[in-house]
């Protein structure tokens, strides 16, 4: 994701903001089985695909709140909480 999001950084030059990250590799970071066994097409498929684009361009822009190194409230460093 941190990748995702330096590349993010430079989306003046090559229009893959956020959204575009997001919609290029969301099927390939939320593979669903349930496309790939009951083979859906058409709207279905369209609608599931836009779900995981819409989580990915979620993480993408909260990297820091999601994977940053400061522990969470409440914890401390070691992760225990208080």
């Amino acid at each position: 994701m941190r990748h995702l999001l330096r590349m993010a950084a430079h989306s003046g030059r090559t229009n893959m903001h956020a959204r575009n990250l997001a919609i290029v590799w969301a099927p390939n970071l939320l593979r669903s089985r349930d496309i790939e066994a009951s083979g859906f097409n058409g709207t279905a498929a369209f609608m599931e695909v836009r779900v995981q684009s819409i989580v990915v361009e979620f993480i993408l822009t909260h990297v820091e709140q999601l994977f940053g190194d400061a522990p969470l409230p409440g914890r401390d460093a070691a992760g225990t909480s208080w």
